[in-house]
């Protein structure tokens, strides 16, 4: 990839310089995205002093780009005279997705400070929950009635200043307002003027309801190849369109969250946060963590007269637990993968569950063996590789079948799987793995 036209690499040195002319010089003509990623780079005091540096006309659509932790930081620092005219310069669906994340105390200025039109369609696109294809539309999309020819379709569109971004399709609806077709922009070009636009319009188009999740909407757009599509309510009356480049912001978000969902982290932290906020968002998962270790460690300590007797139990049984944590990561990163892309179902699950039971049962021999020869030679006692060698296959089963029920179970009880399904994994392949190692060799070898 062409390296930006306007990079930013040295922004810190500038700033340590005090050097405004520079400042001023690296930020304009820059893309906001890259003012934005400049931005995430910098401590939030000298975030502030950027920020006043950067053109107005672009202050707008760089706070759109900003991480959402980052966001908050910033608009925090900001006064509302500084806030509400880049808000101001935003597309409605833009300054929708922002409201949620600012700061109670200038929200009710910037939503006066905007024209009751526009405070009217953030009404309506508010209404909808933001992770919905209601909450993502946007309110600009090119509508004609479902009568006209392709001649006046194209006098009203030349009639028009400006065309809106990503406009690839034009909608048809009836008097009432119900979307009756999907015309494509490139049709208009090569159809006879005097036919009827709904002559041509797409025989199967992918048309979203306002309540559909934002999952629904990123696999069908990665699905079908989509760069616009509309959205309608249950009436089927026209709402709005949702673009590529929303879904794009919705498929960035989905891999930042399977990021830090593994380190029990939101998805909105900034490298720059505060300590007490940074301390407060991981201590949870990590009192987490300390309360399953202290159950394995429960386990381990219901055997100590037999860990005493044979110390060999204490160095080969993390190698159990390991392994069996191992394979039910790698099933429970299947089996979530699945789930968000809709190839795992109700349905199906039970399939899945066998499949990678039987997955589980093979890994588990084959490694059985391996470590059975291992732990024989290593300490001379057959008896404790055979030992080693039924936990390694108990263990490798219950992680194939942790895998898959715990994330299928806590999407049920609406916990995100991505989230806690780590935790929870690891719990259970360390207690079997403990338990099955020292369980077996008190009754077998002492």
């Amino acid at each position: 990839m062409q390296q930006s036209p306007h990079p930013i690499d040295n922004i810190v040195s500038v700033l340590e310089a005090n050097d405004s002319k520079t400042l001023m010089g690296l930020f304009e003509g820059a893309h906001p995205a890259d003012i934005a990623d400049a931005l995430e780079s910098l401590t939030p005091e000298k975030r502030h002093l950027a920020w006043t540096h950067i053109p107005v006309e672009a202050r707008g659509e760089v706070l759109a780009e900003l991480n959402e932790g980052v966001f908050k930081t910033l608009t925090q620092e900001l006064h509302s005279d500084e806030l509400i005219p880049a808000i101001q310069q935003l597309d409605i669906d833009d300054i929708a997705d922002l409201i949620p994340d600012l700061p109670e105390s200038i929200l009710a200025d910037v939503l006066f400070a905007v024209d009751t039109e526009t405070r009217n369609h953030l009404g309506e696109v508010l209404a909808y929950p933001e992770d919905s294809a209601g909450g993502l539309m946007n309110l600009d999309a090119t509508v004609v009635r479902d009568n006209v020819t392709i001649d006046v379709l194209l006098r009203f569109l030349r009639l028009k200043d400006e065309l809106p971004k990503q406009t690839g399709s034009i909608y048809l609806v009836n008097r009432h307002n119900r979307l009756t077709g999907v015309l494509a922009v490139e049709r208009l070009l090569t159809s006879d003027l005097n036919e009827l636009a709904a002559n041509f319009i797409d025989e199967s188009p992918v048309i979203f309801e306002a309540m559909d999740s934002e999952d629904e909407v990123a696999k069908s757009f990665a699905d079908y190849d989509l760069t616009s599509a509309p959205v309608v309510n249950e009436k089927n009356e026209l709402l709005g369109r949702i673009t590529i480049d929303d879904v794009v912001d919705v498929i960035k978000e989905q891999a930042e969250h399977d990021i830090m969902a593994v380190a029990g982290l939101p998805n909105e932290a900034d490298i720059f946060a505060p300590v007490a906020t940074t301390t407060k968002n991981r201590t949870l998962w990590l009192g987490v963590n300390l309360i399953t270790a202290l159950l394995g460690s429960w386990v381990i300590g219901q055997f100590e007269g037999s860990i005493q007797q044979l110390v060999a139990l204490a160095v080969l049984m993390p190698i159990v637990a390991s392994m069996g944590g191992n394979a039910g990561t790698q099933t429970l990163t299947v089996v979530i993968r699945g789930m968000s892309m809709g190839t795992i179902t109700s349905e199906n699950a039970f399939n899945v569950l066998k499949k990678e039971s039987l997955v589980g049962v093979f890994n588990g021999l084959l490694w059985a063996i391996v470590i059975s020869i291992i732990a024989g030679l290593w300490y001379g006692s057959p008896a404790l590789g055979s030992v080693i060698a039924a936990a390694m296959v108990a263990n490798l089963i219950m992680g194939a079948i942790a895998g898959v029920c715990i994330p299928i179970f806590l999407d049920k009880v609406g916990v995100d799987p991505a989230l806690a399904g780590g935790v929870a994994l690891t719990t259970v392949t360390d207690v079997v793995g403990y338990f099955s190692v020292l369980g077996l060799a008190t009754m077998l070898l002492l």
